[in-house]
């Protein structure tokens, strides 16, 4: 790993153990998994603001479609005309057709430090003690086997597969009614891809995912109403 990149690791690494370290008389063996599941909390509490105004756009966009519409069948035979057009219409009105990513985009960071945080044997110069941790017999830092003799894997898919339902719910419910069957498909599916990658990567991971869309989930509810 680049050097440039060692000092988030040891720090993310050192404040995690301390809040371990902190929760472990109350929750004993539990304590990394509150402590992932508050950290992950704390990123989403942060990620409110962009949340919101990712909302607002979506609803914007929602309001603009009948313009596109008809941007679309009156310059269809020339793209770039088409794409001038489209800039054109969200600069007037406020809006972008990356918002909505930005939640997304603003969380790769804390990913890809609870990744590196629970895959590798040696951080910050010293042995690593996150990846001790358990979570009903399973470690933390051990990837999603297929087939395990613990009941962790089953526990997190299942919750991870009911999420990813109501998700599916929920993204149908705002998706336009003139929606084509394809996009209908990929709303579907699409929140299923959780349960995908958590094959992937390492228990602790998947519990980062399970707490993130439970929370998009509350999230967009609450802001829908």
């Amino acid at each position: 790993m680049p050097s440039f990149l060692e000092a988030p690791v040891a720090c993310a690494y050192h404040l995690l153990t301390s809040l371990i370290a902190t929760l472990q008389p109350l929750t004993g063996t539990y304590a990394a998994v509150i402590a992932i599941v508050l950290c992950t909390v704390v990123v989403r509490l942060g990620l409110v603001p962009l949340s919101v105004r990712a909302h607002r756009g979506s609803k914007a966009r929602a309001e603009l479609m009948p313009q596109l519409k008809q941007l679309t069948d009156k310059h269809k035979n020339n793209p770039e005309r088409l794409q001038r057009e489209i800039a054109k219409l969200q600069a007037e009105s406020g809006t972008s057709m990356f918002a909505g990513f930005l939640p997304a985009l603003a969380q790769l960071p804390f990913f890809w430090l609870m990744y590196t945080l629970f895959s590798r044997a040696v951080v910050a110069g010293e042995s690593n003690q996150l990846i001790s941790g358990s979570v009903l017999g399973a470690p933390l830092g051990t990837h999603w086997p297929l087939f395990t003799a613990t009941p962790a894997y089953l526990v997190i898919a299942v919750l991870l597969a009911v999420v990813a339902f109501f998700s599916t719910r929920l993204q149908l419910r705002q998706l336009d009614p003139s929606a084509t069957i394809l996009s209908r498909r990929i709303a579907q599916l699409l929140p299923f891809g959780t349960l995908l990658s958590a094959a992937f990567l390492p228990l602790a991971a998947g519990l980062y995912l399970l707490t993130t869309t439970a929370w998009t989930i509350a999230e967009r509810t609450l802001l829908t109403r």
